[in-house]
């Protein structure tokens, strides 16, 4: 059976390239919101971090009305970190919207999120948007398109896709780039005629995939996804199973979506997204099926994680000092609970009660995570990034990332010359209204410390985005970071007067009147050994004064150190200690002569 009331449709395309905004528009004229109602701009990002990054990170879902059709949809992120949000949601829908930006054309991220629908045979609408941009190709990122599918391997079907053409920010939608439009009504009318419908036995037994799973102070934990078959209703009795066990349960509340809300529901059928309440053990990728016919639906495939980081308890002077949860048990709980719902993360307990192995799709997912967990009120402390290796026929393999790099032609040398001895190899170089394309296949250990590196090279011009591509054998040894430390020999308050006397040393961290402890880096050395440093230093008077004395003192502005740029900096013998209302670098060993023993000991 077909039901032609509903369309399941998901938002894919690069990072940034307009699919939240364009949710915005459907939604606002979809009249979802009063007439009167204040709505935030982009709206679907609802989280305080995907406002402040102006990224989406969690997939959501929302639906419209148009015409008598429940049109759902699902927002899904553009960072190759969130692919795994990706990979999920494709499972609830029959078709997907590719956005791809009228001047940057598809990217990496275009090319690997196309690869999932594709591999899932959906249906895909192409959409060229942002075409009011000034040096919009649309013609050329038409054709690019096309090519890529054809790289892709779509199959006939996939190839004859429809091109809507949107200015997503203003809510316009044309057939053609000569055409007059004044809203979305091409885009609905699009999706309805192409995108297919639900079909399914809406009386057989139930089947309904977990997809998403979200969380709710009131009612607990939230399991959405698609009934795959049959009804689903309130106090029904089902049974959970992966495929290998099984256990009864029942159903408490049914929610559907209607706009950005969650409606109760007597009954939700084959072919709608919906929400169960009442089940607290569900787990992503379990289906939820009818006592009398349990068949599980196939499991969900996630790309494996390509680094990891150690999560220690943090044992700084100053801890407990921020934070409201700082014991092993606290970090162990919310980093196991996270699993449940992030399918991308994957966290080890060590040979240490007080270390986790937590390991991630990129240096931003698990950045993120951090970030959540200290504005919880989560105290701890991160080690250096390090790629996760694989023996694939008796080789060591390494995960390489597709690096995509946009910079004005004066910068090219200097960022090859830093990529070359990143272990990069350039794949492609094309020119593109001033700026040069530039294409490499690079081991994704290259990529820790690069961003900061790259953004220096070309002065804040050029652009990058990376997405994961494969496993290779071992490319050799990386150079890393070529500078020391500046490492505080005693705890106190810093001085102004320290600070200037250290200036010359190197870049500093910290500012005065800061309280730092004994072993806390506070600055970069200019030379590649680390230097214990005193900035906790004042100035001693005597009876004679000098005409210069009392002049004031020019300190240079310190280096801001925020949580990523600190983990890409840091060594193997450094940690960052991160507290909801502090982010620290510091040594793993603080007293400098127990560091001396253990370097000599790690030397014989």
């Amino acid at each position: 059976m077909e039901r032609q009331d509903i369309r399941n449709i998901a938002i894919i395309a690069h990072v940034d390239h307009g699919k939240t905004t364009l949710v915005d528009a459907m939604l606002k004229q979809s009249h979802v919101f009063r007439t009167n109602e204040k709505v935030a701009e982009r709206v679907m990002d609802s989280g305080d971090i995907e406002r402040e990054r102006g990224i989406t990170i969690l997939s959501k879902n929302t639906s419209v009305m148009h015409e008598g059709v429940k049109i759902n949809i699902v927002d899904t992120p553009g960072h190759a970190d969130f692919g795994g949000e990706v990979e999920r949601v494709l499972n609830m829908v029959d078709g997907v919207l590719l956005l791809v930006d009228a001047f940057e054309g598809p990217m990496p991220q275009t090319k690997y999120v196309l690869r999932k629908a594709l591999e899932q045979n959906l249906k895909p609408i192409v959409v060229i948007n942002k075409i009011d941009k000034p040096e919009a190709r649309v013609s050329e990122v038409e054709d690019e398109v096309l090519e890529l599918f054809m790289e892709l391997e779509a199959n006939d079907e996939q190839l004859d896709f429809p091109v809507i053409y949107a200015n997503g920010r203003d809510g316009i939608a044309k057939y053609s780039m000569d055409d007059d439009s004044s809203d979305l009504e091409p885009l609905f009318k699009t999706i309805i005629k192409y995108c297919p419908c639900p079909k399914g036995d809406i009386d057989g037994p139930l089947q309904f995939m977990v997809t998403t799973l979200d969380y709710d102070d009131y009612v607990g934990k939230i399991a959405i996804g698609r009934i795959v078959r049959g009804r689903l209703r309130p106090n029904q009795n089902v049974v959970i199973t992966d495929g290998e066990g099984q256990r009864r349960a029942k159903v408490g509340r049914v929610y559907t979506y209607e706009g950005l809300k969650r409606t109760e529901t007597e009954e939700a059928a084959m072919g709608e997204i919906a929400c169960i309440i009442g089940i607290p053990d569900l787990k992503i990728g379990e289906t939820v099926a009818d006592p009398q016919n349990p068949e599980a639906l196939p499991k969900i495939n996630i790309d494996e994680p390509t680094l990891s980081m150690i999560f220690y308890v943090n044992d700084s002077p100053f801890a407990g000092q921020e934070g409201e949860f700082v014991t092993s048990r606290h970090l162990r709980d919310r980093l196991f609970r996270e699993v449940q719902t992030n399918v991308s993360l994957r966290v080890e307990e060590t040979d240490s009660a007080d270390a986790f192995k937590v390991s991630g799709r990129g240096e931003l997912h698990i950045a993120v995570l951090i970030e959540e967990m200290r504005r919880e009120g989560y105290e701890m402390q991160i080690g250096k990034p390090s790629v996760i290796t694989k023996e694939i026929n008796g080789q060591k393999c390494e995960p390489l990332e597709a690096l995509t790099i946009d910079v004005p032609q004066e910068f090219m040398g200097s960022v090859m010359e830093k990529l070359g001895t990143r272990k990069a190899e350039m794949v492609n170089m094309v020119d593109i209204a001033g700026y040069t394309r530039l294409e490499f296949i690079i081991p994704a250990r290259g990529l820790i410390g690069f961003r900061s590196e790259f953004l220096t090279a070309t002065k804040g011009n050029g652009i990058m985005y990376h997405v994961f591509h494969g496993y290779a054998p071992w490319k050799g040894e990386i150079p890393g970071r070529t500078r020391g430390s500046l490492v505080a020999f005693e705890s106190g308050t810093t001085t102004g007067y320290g600070i200037f006397n250290l200036q010359d040393r190197g870049d500093m961290f910290i500012s005065p009147a800061q309280e730092i402890y004994l072993g806390q880096v506070v600055g970069e050395s200019n030379r590649d050994v680390d230097i214990d440093v005193n900035p906790c230093k004042k100035k001693h008077l005597t009876n004679t004064r000098s005409s210069a004395s009392d002049e004031a003192l020019r300190l240079v502005p310190p280096r801001v150190m925020g949580l990523e740029k600190s983990l890409e900096w840091i060594n193997d013998d450094e940690l960052v200690e991160v507290t909801p209302k502090s982010i620290r670098i510091r040594k793993a060993i603080l007293d400098k002569h127990d560091r001396k023993k253990a370097m000599r000991k790690a030397q014989q």
